[in-house]
């Protein structure tokens, strides 16, 4: 029988080890983590071996991805609509992830057990100030969305140097951003075991730091392909999802700056 080939614009994606390979190396780096929580031993270095791997497997992937979008021509409108859509359910799917520790802060907070004394904060836990790190964190996030959205549009009038100065900026705002955290972090006088209000305050933002250091490399990788010439005018579709990932993660703080910072110190 005579093979019938049809055209079409959708990208059947070529067999990948990256898939696999990312899959075991997260197993690798959350059982090691695990392992470290519990004290055992090698704990600590199979989480880095793992993290090593995730590194490797991220940045392969990330380049076969690039070739595909870039020379290879397979990311056409209609590829384009659907890695949207992808992201769009990403983005909800990260929503619900920080919707669920935001219910163990709310359980906590609103009806607190007689076990820490009826109140929350618990007795004995003295809450961070409100207008010191938290608030110049808050400012830091809320130009730093300024910026990158500044990048968006002066990217789409292709004026490329201002492109690259408000790249400049958004990401050294993130890493000035995690700087102050740790050194937060650093000040804080309890631990992550002390209480209810200890674990879900560093919990909360603690995941919202690895959000803010993925949203950073996510820029990162932005800017290196804007200086490679990889960007056209109709065709930077994954410079719009960093700007949609770095504007959630600005919502996220917004709200953990009011809930977890300002309801600790009501």
């Amino acid at each position: 029988m005579k093979k019938v080939y049809t055209r079409h614009l959708f990208h059947l994606v070529n067999p990948s080890p990256w898939p696999l390979l990312m899959s075991f190396s997260l197993l690798a780096f959350v059982s090691g983590f695990a392992f470290y929580m519990h004290q055992i031993s090698f704990g600590g270095y199979f989480a880095l071996f793992g993290l090593a791997c995730i590194s490797y497997c991220g940045f392969f992937w990330l380049n076969d991805i690039v070739d595909e979008a870039t020379y290879s021509g397979y990311h056409t409108l209609v590829v384009r609509k659907g890695l949207r859509l992808g992201f769009y359910l990403f983005i909800a799917s990260e929503f619900m992830l920080f919707f669920g520790f935001f219910w163990a802060f709310f359980h906590a907070s609103l009806s607190p057990s007689e076990t820490i004394g009826s109140v929350y904060p618990p007795e004995g836990i003295s809450a961070i100030e409100l207008w010191d790190f938290p608030a110049y964190n808050t400012f830091i996030l809320i130009i730093s969305g300024l910026t990158v959205t500044w990048a968006h549009y002066s990217l789409s009038m292709n004026k490329i140097k201002d492109v690259i100065d408000a790249f400049c900026i958004t990401i050294f705002l993130g890493l000035f951003f995690v700087a102050l955290q740790m050194f937060e972090y650093y000040e804080t006088a309890y631990s992550f075991s002390d209480s209810v209000y200890s674990c879900s305050f560093f919990m909360l933002t603690g995941l919202h730091g690895c959000h803010v250091i993925v949203g950073v490399s996510f820029l990162a990788v932005c800017f290196a392909r804007l200086l490679k010439r990889h960007y056209m005018l109709n065709h930077y579709t994954g410079f719009v999802f960093a700007i949609w990932y770095w504007h959630f993660v600005d919502v996220v703080w917004i709200f953990l700056f009011l809930t977890v910072y300002g309801w600790g110190n009501w």
